[in-house]
């Protein structure tokens, strides 16, 4: 028996049942999808540098571009513009700058709470001055713009963790991708793994569409479904800034600005706007091709869907046609994004393969211990992996996964160094 049929047997599923999962969680559209442009294409923005910004074809509001969205992302903030009082960065580029603006990095955010009865409980953050308090929420802000405002974690909260900063680029694919489609995932995976994987979809509030709900992708516990949801929170919990959909600072001590902080210019659109169309305006990671077309890769490949990590890590996913309202019926989804075959490596659900940090966001309380499986696109640039970035290595970061994935890490470890030489290869291709 060959090496491939050998580890088949070994974890019950085979290429073909891959091949049939990956091809029925796939839109279906009269319409052949075509690829989604791929590259590291948006270099560092430099007001003499010209039009070097390239984006993936979407067309913004009149007036606006590319180079400008990227320009607002990369801003950046200080008091006098409604910095803190309580902030991680001064920029969204500062944590998302790996290899391009965008991009990955190895900046970890702070997060806390405590577990009463089985229940994740948000901390009660007091802050030096001694007379104020940040509650209903586990993230802890490692700056503030005076000492008055610098919060301190009581040792009552014992749940504590590190969250590695999230790749951005290609995000405007992901959130073009139909809740159908990742729900179709979810609804297959029991049935492919031996009721061993079993993905959580949860629906999270649109907040741009008061009332409305959506299927959640974006951050490691999938707490936002729109791009410009998860543009206003990062802009208030990473940044201290205000906007129209998070009006309102968590403290106000040493605060000096009127809000919301964030508001239009001169064509109508604010910060959160811009970040917005930059996100959806990337090109999708992609792979060093060279790597990827050798036999050490190829046959890396083969052994990954044969361990089965092709269930969660998802290799292709079409995205929703053109003109699909999506968001609450905020957007459209545009020919640039409609319509796409990506390749994240991602099932963009909640799992438990035990990892989890023991914090609740915006999902059910069986969620403490899940985290969104992490997309592999662009996984060659990153140097520190996993949601908590402890682990250095690929095969750390694999042997790090348990429970749900437990079967393919057993498989993992029968490899042969010679098995194991051409998966890792393949992991690196992408």
């Amino acid at each position: 028996m060959s090496p491939a049929k050998l580890l088949s047997s070994i974890i019950g599923l085979s290429i073909a049942a891959i091949a049939l999962f990956a091809a029925t969680s796939l839109w279906s559209d009269s319409t052949p999808a075509s690829e989604a442009p791929t590259g590291f294409k948006t270099p560092t923005y430099s007001e003499d540098a010209g039009a070097h910004s390239v984006s993936n074809g979407l067309v913004p509001p009149p007036g606006d571009s590319f180079a400008q969205d990227q320009a607002t992302f990369e801003e950046e903030e200080g008091v006098d513009s409604g910095l803190g009082p309580v902030f991680n960065a001064r920029s969204c580029s500062d944590c998302h700058e790996n290899p391009v603006t965008g991009g990955s990095s190895q900046i970890t955010e702070f997060r806390a709470g405590h577990d009463r009865h089985n229940q994740f409980v948000n901390p009660t953050i007091e802050i030096a001055d001694g007379k104020a308090a940040i509650t209903n929420r586990s993230l802890i802000n490692d700056r503030a713009i005076c000492p008055k405002a610098q919060e301190l974690v009581p040792d009552t909260e014992d749940v504590r963790t590190l969250r590695l900063a999230v790749n951005l680029l290609g995000d405007g694919f992901v959130e073009a991708i139909d809740d159908s489609a990742l729900l179709n995932i979810a609804q297959q995976q029991p049935a492919l793994s031996g009721g061993k994987i079993a993905g959580e979809a949860i629906q999270v509030p649109i907040l741009e569409a008061p009332g409305q709900t959506r299927v959640g992708r974006f951050g490691w516990k999938d707490q936002h479904g729109s791009l410009l949801s998860f543009a206003s929170d990062a802009y208030l919990n990473e940044s201290g800034i205000t906007n129209r959909l998070n009006p309102v600072d968590l403290t106000s001590v040493c605060k000096t600005t009127a809000d919301p902080e964030d508001t239009p210019d001169d064509i109508g659109l604010a910060d959160i706007d811009h970040f917005a169309f930059f996100i959806r305006g990337t090109l999708a990671p992609p792979v060093d091709h060279k790597l990827s077309q050798t036999n050490q890769a190829q046959a890396g490949q083969e052994i990954f869907s044969n361990l089965g990590c092709a269930i969660c890590h998802v290799p292709s996913i079409t995205t929703a046609p053109s003109g699909t309202v999506i968001n609450g019926g905020m957007f459209t989804v545009p020919d640039a994004l409609g319509n796409k075959i990506i390749h994240p490596y991602s099932d963009f659900l909640l799992h438990d393969v035990g990892t989890g940090d023991g914090i609740v966001q915006t999902g059910p309380a069986d969620t403490a211990n899940k985290l969104r499986t992490a997309p592999l696109w662009g996984l060659r640039t990153r140097t520190h992996l996993m949601h908590d970035g402890l682990s250095v290595t690929l095969e750390n970061a694999i042997l790090r996964h348990d429970n749900e994935a437990s079967q393919a890490v057993r498989a993992f470890r029968k490899l042969s160094d010679r098995q194991t030489d051409q998966l890792l290869t393949f992991l690196s291709s992408l």
